[in-house]
C-alpha cells in the first residue's frame, strides 16, 4: 500500500512537479525536502508513523514525505527490486537480518558523518548503537529495543481455568499442559500451542538456551546437523502428543502478517512473536493480550533471550536527501511529542531521555512491553552478530525443510543433515 504522506498539503504529481521546476516556475530544488520513506508493517504502525511525518513537516515547512508500508513477507522483494533499479528510497526500515547484505552491496549509506552533525547518538543505548554498524561502519540507527517474546491471549487461558505459564517453563513442559488444556480449554478447534518448528527465531533462541549458535561471527552455521535433527523431532514429538496446532492450520501462517498468526485466527492461544508486537496484536484481537518469554531449551537452562533492534532506519545510498535523511532519523528517534505518538510499537526507545519522557504516557500494553524487555534477568544473553548476507536464503531454506517434516514428507533424521549441508552451501556460496 503506498500513501502519500502530507497529503493533505500535497498539490502537484511529481511530474507536474519536475516540468515546473525546470521551467523556473517551481520551488527552488534547494528549498524542498521531498523524501521517499519505506517500511514494513500494518496499519497501526502506518499511523504512528504519518503522525511523526506530519508532526515533522510542520517544523520543518517545505519538507514532504511520499511513503509506502507492506507487510513484512512483501517488503523485502519490493525493496531488492527498488534498490536493484537505482531506485531506492531515501529512507529505508531496516532489518538486523538484512543490514549486512545491504551495507556490503552498497545499497544503504554510512552515516558516521552526520554523527555530531544533525545526528545526535550521546545518550544512545551502546548495544543499540553497535547492532547498527556493519564492518566498523554505522549504516542504521535503531528505532527500539525489543526482544523475542510469546503473545499469549489471557482470556483464553482465564476461560480453561488454567495459568499462563510463568518465566521458568520449558519445552519438556508443554505435553503436561496441553493435557490440562485439551481437557479444559472452552474454545473449538484452539489447540495450545502453535508450531514453531519453522520459526527461526524460535530455533535461536532454543540454540542459545543451549549455549551454541543460529550463527557464528565469521557468517558460518553454529549448529550441527545434530542440532536440527533434535529440534525438528521435538517438534515432531509435541504434534503426537497434541500439543500443536494442524499442519494445514498453521501453514495459514505464510505472510508473517499478524492477522494470520495462530492468535489472531484463534487456532491457539499462543504465537512466537517479538515484544513491540504487542500493541499491533491487540489492535487486531478483541480478547486481552499479554507476553511471557519463549520457552527454555530444557528445566533450568539459562534463556536465549537478548536485546534486539527491532529495526532500524538506513538511508538509501543513491540517495540525493542525505543530510535531510539524517536529520528527519534524528527527530524521529529524539524529539518528547514524536515518541509519545509513537510509543514502543517499534521498541523501547533507545534514547534514555526519551524512554523517560513517554513512560507515564504509556498505555497497559506499552507498559507490559517496556516492563518485559526491562526484566529479562537469566533469560538475557549478548547481542548475537549481524546474520550473514544470506540468512534470508538459509531462514526460507529452513521453514520448507520443516514443512516437509511436519507433513510427514520427510522424518526429522532425514530432514536434519539434509537442511545442515543446504545451509552449508548457502552461506560458503554467499561468502564466495
Amino acid at each position: 500500500m503506498t500513501i502519500a504522506i502530507d497529503r493533505r498539503q500535497f498539490m502537484l504529481g511529481s511530474a507536474a512537479f519536475l516540468a515546473a521546476a525546470s521551467a523556473g516556475i517551481g520551488p527552488a530544488l534547494s528549498q524542498e525536502a521531498r523524501m521517499r520513506l519505506i517500511f514494513w508493517g500494518g496499519q497501526a504502525r502506518a499511523d504512528r508513523t504519518y503522525g511523526v511525518t506530519d508532526l515533522y513537516t510542520k517544523a520543518n515547512p517545505g519538507t514532504t514525505f511520499d511513503g509506502e508500508f507492506l507487510a513484512f513477507a512483501d517488503y523485502w522483494p519490493k525493496l531488492a527490486t527498488q534498490t536493484a533499479g537505482g531506485n531506492s528510497p531515501d529512507i529505508i526500515q531496516m532489518d538486523y537480518r538484512y543490514i549486512v547484505e545491504y551495507a556490503n552491496r552498497n545499497a544503504i549509506a554510512p552515516l558516521d558523518e552526520f554523527v555530531g552533525n544533525g545526528l545526535d547518538l550521546a545518550d544512545f543505548d551502546p548495544d543499540q548503537l553497535e547492532g547498527g554498524k556493519v564492518n566498523g561502519k554505522l549504516y542504521g540507527i535503531s528505532l527500539g529495543a525489543n526482544s523475542v517474546a510469546l503473545i499469549v491471549n489471557q482470556a483464553a487461558f482465564d476461560e480453561a481455568g488454567i495459568e499462563v505459564p510463568n518465566r521458568d517453563f520449558s519445552y519438556a513442559d508443554l505435553p503436561a499442559l496441553a493435557e490440562q488444556w485439551n481437557s479444559k480449554n472452552k474454545r473449538s478447534g484452539m489447540k495450545l500451542w502453535q508450531d514453531a518448528s519453522g520459526n527461526e527465531p524460535a530455533l535461536d533462541n532454543w540454540l542459545r538456551g543451549r549455549g551454541t549458535a543460529l550463527y557464528t561471527a565469521d557468517g558460518k552455521a553454529g549448529f550441527t546437523a545434530e542440532d536440527i535433527t533434535e529440534w525438528l523431532q521435538m517438534w515432531a514429538d509435541l504434534r503426537a502428543a497434541d500439543v500443536l496446532v494442524t499442519p494445514d492450520d498453521q501453514a495459514l501462517d505464510a505472510t508473517d502478517a499478524i492477522e494470520n498468526t495462530m492468535v489472531t485466527l484463534g487456532k491457539a492461544p499462543v504465537t512466537y512473536a517479538n515484544s513491540n508486537q504487542l500493541i499491533a496484536f491487540q489492535a487486531v484481537n478483541q480478547d486481552p493480550l499479554t507476553m511471557i518469554n519463549y520457552p527454555r531449551a530444557k528445566p533450568g537452562a539459562g534463556g536465549g533471550h537478548y536485546r534486539k533492534p527491532s529495526m532500524f532506519f538506513s538511508l538509501g545510498a543513491a540517495s540525493q536527501q542525505l543530510p535531510a535523511g539524517a536529520k528527519f532519523v534524528d527527530f524521529f528517534i529524539h524529539d518528547a511529542e514524536a515518541g509519545k505518538i509513537l510509543g514502543v510499537e517499534r521498541g523501547i526507545p533507545c534514547s534514555k531521555a526519551l524512554r523517560e519522557a513517554i513512560a507515564p504516557t504509556l498505555d497497559p500494553q506499552s507498559q507490559i512491553a517496556l516492563n518485559f524487555v526491562s526484566n529479562l534477568g537469566d533469560l538475557l544473553g549478548a547481542l548475537p552478530p549481524s546474520p550473514p548476507a544470506a540468512a534470508g536464503e538459509v531462514g526460507v531454506a529452513f521453514k520448507t525443510k520443516s514443512q516437509e517434516v511436519a507433513f510427514e514428507q520427510q522424518s526429522p533424521q532425514d530432514a536434519g543433515p539434509a537442511f545442515f549441508q543446504q545451509a552449508t552451501e548457502i552461506l560458503a556460496r554467499a561468502a564466495g
